[in-house]
């Protein structure tokens, strides 16, 4: 009998225990959560908030390096995309203690790095109240972008709770918009004698090609996504402006498919010059020429690129 009880008594102080180190867990991570929508943690707090049970909330934490000598700028743009979903979170009439935002910088918390064999940065992990972390806690930062609603919907995924994304208000668009609205205008109003360029086909062939140039490089792809502009591992230094698989890029690549998808427009464009045009032949040898060196350049260049995205690709 006395056995009995002392198991009994053992247990209701077990679970007194429990519950009593739990609350003071909660309680705290609601402080620091009511004084920033990103808690920040070092290898301590990362242990006895995170790792330690017990643990009845989930947390969603970004590792970063936003020190300044680590020179990633990707690591500030996923910051600002990562403040952006804690406020809305912490704002929101739903918000509740079932989950955290939280962050761990390099710097701060290179213990928590090498205690999860991390070696790059911006990383988005979940820690889900029960169990371990599973491979689907981890965020495809390269594939799915670090947009706040991007991340939001993997919350979603993650923990059932649903965040509606509140960005501020920002008037830069509509103020390019209406800049360059009344651009246009001024020209035509000065110009209102004379529209013949209006009609002209050069102008008009310039400004589609400039349009297909933007499309059929990738940027609604970055405006959906909202991928980083390059990647730079914090441990080795090396940055990486071409991302190595067909399903994602970079924004820099975007750009440099950009810019040799316009040298090799160009050389088109000189040959068929050369071609049709009525100078004399010494500038038509040149403009051949030119065209050919830049459709060669620029072409091999190009296939290198999808040569290291599309690895089962047959090139030949």
């Amino acid at each position: 009998v006395l056995t009995c009880l002392y198991i009994v008594l053992f247990l209701w102080m077990s679970q007194l225990l429990y519950r009593t180190l739990l609350s003071e867990k909660v309680t705290q991570m609601m402080e620091w959560a009511s004084k920033r929508s990103v808690v920040r943690m070092n290898g301590d707090k990362f242990r006895r908030f995170v790792k330690a049970p017990p643990r009845n909330y989930s947390v969603v934490i970004m590792f970063t390096a936003l020190q300044p000598q680590r020179q990633c700028g990707v690591c500030r743009q996923a910051d600002e995309e990562f403040q952006v979903l804690a406020n809305s979170w912490r704002y929101s009439s739903a918000f509740t203690n079932k989950v955290f935002f939280a962050s761990v910088d390099f710097d701060e918390g290179s213990d928590v790095f090498q205690m999860l064999n991390m070696n790059s940065a911006p990383t988005f992990l979940h820690f889900p109240s029960k169990g371990k972390p599973r491979r689907s806690d981890t965020y495809e930062l390269q594939v799915r972008g670090f947009a706040a609603e991007q991340l939001a919907r993997w919350v979603a995924d993650r923990t059932d709770v649903q965040i509606r994304v509140i960005r501020p208000p920002n008037y830069a668009g509509p103020l390019l918009l209406g800049f360059l609205l009344a651009v246009i205008g001024g020209l035509a109003y000065l110009r209102r004698h004379n529209l013949e360029f209006l009609f002209n086909k050069n102008v008009w062939a310039f400004s589609a090609l400039c349009f297909v140039l933007i499309m059929t490089s990738g940027q609604m792809w970055n405006h959906i996504r909202g991928p980083p502009y390059a990647h730079k591992n914090p441990s080795t230094g090396q940055v990486s402006y071409i991302h190595g698989s067909s399903q994602a890029q970079f924004v820099a690549e975007t750009h440099i498919v950009l810019l040799f998808n316009a040298a090799i427009t160009m050389g088109i464009v000189l040959l068929c010059e050369a071609a049709t045009s009525d100078v004399d032949i010494g500038k038509r040898k040149i403009m051949c020429v030119a065209g050919i060196g830049l459709v060669m350049l620029f072409f091999s260049w190009l296939l290198s690129i999808f040569r290291a995205k599309y690895h089962g690709y047959p090139y030949r």
